[in-house]
């Protein structure tokens, strides 16, 4: 399955899972990739400059473009088409590099976008685990900016998330206590439907974060709704929930991640940490139904399932009071 995106190899990685995730839509998108690849380098001016990075849904070839003296260095990203990609373009448009890579040029039937370079350096790997998180909150007020109309709003799905997991509740009994479910749907009742119309990243996590040159560190990869800036700090304890997995004491561990964020986000904590426990319940049952990415089945499955289970029932309790 493996091809050249322009002069390009396409890593056989990523061509193997999209045909694995998407079957032969899959396949004839990564037949016509090459020749997609080439025409935009033509068109935008680009020679390859380095080997071909992937993520889960897209290649990422890194260009040099002709700016005459000093040549521009850059990215062609291009997606699979999915309605989840539609509005990374958009996103990046309205930061205007505040705080997110610069969109330099876009092709949305193809989903393409070429893209200020930033290094292969992610938040994920810095140690200091408060830094990390602070490094996300400060991304996050930066990003949070009036949402153009046409980006979809997470308040529209309210209505859906509290129907699934009243539905997963049903069908998975013994995974969370009621209480625990409950909370999630207080949140998706109270907070999900009464969104403001602020721009999002939408999945921040911290391998979302890279380092860069223009500014110690930048956003890459958004979703792009509209919605309230506290689900951010949701989805990033989520991603964080791995390094947390030898904590002493989980539930501290998981009120300092809502707090360090909340304080660097400008954010009311009761909000990070109520979407930080709906991220975490909706992860548990995700688990029990599909799987992770890193365990499909078998010991490995169910240890995570129980992990996710168990922080969010502790994100169900109020935060600590300090000695």
């Amino acid at each position: 399955m493996s091809g050249t995106a322009g002069t390009a190899r396409i890593p056989e990685a990523f061509a193997r899972s999209t045909v694995e995730r998407e079957g032969e839509r899959g396949a004839e998108w990564l037949a016509a990739l090459p020749g997609i690849v080439a025409d935009l380098l033509q068109r935008w001016s680009c020679e390859p400059d380095g080997e071909v990075a992937h993520g889960g849904v897209g290649v990422v070839v890194p260009v040099r473009r002709d700016g005459g003296e000093s040549p521009e260095t850059a990215v062609i990203k291009v997606s699979f088409p999915h309605p989840g990609n539609v509005h990374e373009p958009d996103a990046f448009a309205a930061w205007g590099g505040r705080g997110a890579v610069l969109l330099l040029e876009r092709d949305d039937a193809r989903y393409a976008m070429l893209l200020e370079r930033v290094h292969a350096v992610t938040l994920a790997e810095v140690e200091d685990g408060d830094e990390a998180v602070r490094v996300a909150g400060l991304l996050s007020r930066r990003l949070a900016v009036p949402a153009p109309r046409e980006l979809p709003r997470l308040r529209d799905r309210a209505g859906a998330w509290e129907e699934q997991l009243l539905k997963e509740q049903v069908e998975f009994p013994d995974l969370l206590p009621r209480r625990t479910v409950a909370a999630a749907v207080a949140t998706v009742r109270e907070l999900g439907a009464a969104q403001p119309d602020i721009l999002i990243h939408g999945d921040l996590h911290a391998r979302n974060i890279l380092r860069a040159d223009r500014e110690p560190w930048l956003a890459v990869d958004p979703k792009g709704y509209a919605g309230d800036p506290a689900y951010d700090g949701g989805t990033l304890l989520k991603s964080r929930a791995m390094a947390l997995l030898d904590a002493d004491d989980l539930g501290g561990a998981a009120h300092r991640v809502v707090d360090v964020f909340a304080e660097a986000a400008g954010l009311d904590r009761e909000r990070v940490q109520r979407w930080a426990q709906y991220h975490a319940v909706d992860a548990a049952f995700w688990g029990r139904r599909h799987g992770y990415r890193i365990a499909r089945s078998g010991h490995l499955l169910d240890s995570l399932t129980a992990f996710a289970a168990h922080l969010s029932t502790l994100l169900t309790q109020p935060r600590p009071t300090p000695p």
